[in-house]
C-alpha cells in the first residue's frame, strides 16, 4: 500500500507553539494535497481521539499531551483543520480540552466529548470561554456525540450509559435515556436506528462487546446487531444506508458490516493500526484516527 507522509510537527506544547499556531492573519499552513486514496496525515497532530467534517473540510481532535492518556486533565487538548492540503489550528490548548473526543456541530454551536463532559462552543465566537455540560462523577469516559432531529446523544463508555440532551433549548442539560455496555461510537441510519459500537473500558472484551443497534428511540430496547465481539470504538454508515463501517483495537483494524445481507464483519485491507478510532466517512472517503501512533489515515472506497 503506497502512501503518502505528512511530517510530524507536533511534539509537545512548545512545538506547537511554534510550528501550528496560527498567525495574525490566521494564514493556514502548506500540507500535502488532499488525498484520492491512502495517505497518512500527521501534520501537527499529537494522539488524535476524533475526526468530524466541517465545510469542505476535516476536523481533528488532539490531547496534546506528552504521554498518551484519555482520561488526562492537563488543559492541552486542541482541534486542527484541514482542508484543500493545508492545516489550521481552529481551537488552540486554551485549557478548556484536554481528552477531546466525540464532535458535534448544529449550527454556530460546537460540542466536543472530554473526559467526564460535553465542552460547547460557538464557532462564531471562539474567543470566548465556552459552556461545560458536566455529567455525574462515575461517567469518566464521555465519548461521542450523534443527534436526530432536536435531540442530541451522548455516550458513556466506562458506564454504558447514553443520554440525551434537548439541542432546542440553550441551557439544556443531559438527561438518562438508556444503557448499553461499553457504549463507544455513535451514528444513526437513515431510518432514526441508532448503532453504538461497544468498548470494553477496562481492556477486556467480554461476550457484550459487539455493535448494538437501537430501533425505537421513545423506547429504547438495545439488540446485537451481531456476535462477534471486539473493542469496537468508531462507527460509520455508508451514504446509501447499506454499509456500516466500524474500528476495533483488538482485533485491530477496519471492518465493513452489510446491513442488507448481515453475515460477518469483513476486515478492510488499510494495513496496521495501533489504536483505530472515532472516525469519519465523507463523500466514500474514510478518514481513520490511529489514537497511539498521531495520524489520521485516508482512504478512498
Amino acid at each position: 500500500m503506497k502512501k503518502t507522509e505528512i511530517s510530524l510537527c507536533l511534539l509537545g506544547i512548545l512545538a506547537w507553539m511554534t510550528a501550528c499556531k496560527p498567525s495574525e492573519a490566521n494564514a493556514p499552513q502548506e500540507a500535502e494535497n488532499t488525498p484520492v486514496r491512502d495517505t497518512v496525515l500527521t501534520e501537527c497532530i499529537r494522539f488524535c481521539e476524533s475526526t468530524y467534517p466541517y465545510r469542505d473540510g476535516l476536523l481533528v481532535a488532539n490531547f496534546g499531551t506528552e504521554v498518551l492518556d484519555p482520561l488526562n486533565t492537563q488543559g492541552k487538548g486542541y482541534i486542527l483543520y484541514f482542508e484543500a492540503g493545508k492545516v489550521d489550528t481552529l481551537l488552540p490548548p486554551q485549557g478548556y480540552l484536554s481528552a477531546p473526543k466525540g464532535m458535534f456541530i448544529r449550527g454556530e454551536r460546537f460540542f466536543v466529548c472530554d473526559v467526564n463532559k460535553v465542552v460547547e462552543f460557538r464557532l462564531d465566537s471562539l474567543s470566548l470561554a465556552p459552556r461545560e455540560i458536566v455529567l455525574p462523577a462515575e461517567d469518566l469516559f464521555v465519548n461521542d456525540l450523534a443527534a436526530w432531529g432536536d435531540t442530541l446523544y451522548i455516550s458513556v463508555t466506562n458506564t454504558g450509559r447514553i443520554y440525551r440532551m434537548d439541542l432546542s433549548d440553550p441551557q439544556a442539560s443531559p438527561v438518562l435515556w438508556a444503557q448499553v455496555p461499553g457504549a463507544n461510537g455513535m451514528t444513526f441510519g437513515q431510518d432514526g436506528t441508532l448503532y453504538v459500537a461497544s468498548y470494553p473500558a477496562d481492556g477486556t472484551t467480554t461476550p457484550d462487546n459487539v455493535v448494538y443497534r437501537i430501533a425505537d428511540l421513545s423506547a429504547p430496547a438495545p439488540e446485537k446487531l451481531f456476535e462477534q465481539a471486539g473493542q469496537y470504538d468508531g462507527i460509520a454508515l455508508s451514504a446509501d444506508g447499506k454499509m456500516l463501517y466500524v474500528t476495533s483495537w483488538v482485533p485491530s483494524g477496519v471492518f465493513a458490516y452489510d446491513l442488507t445481507a448481515g453475515g460477518e464483519l469483513l476486515p478492510l485491507d488499510l494495513g496496521e493500526f495501533q489504536g483505530a478510532a472515532d472516525m469519519t466517512l465523507r463523500d466514500s472517503v474514510l478518514y481513520i484516527p490511529d489514537l497511539p501512533a498521531s495520524r489520521v489515515v485516508v482512504r478512498r472506497l
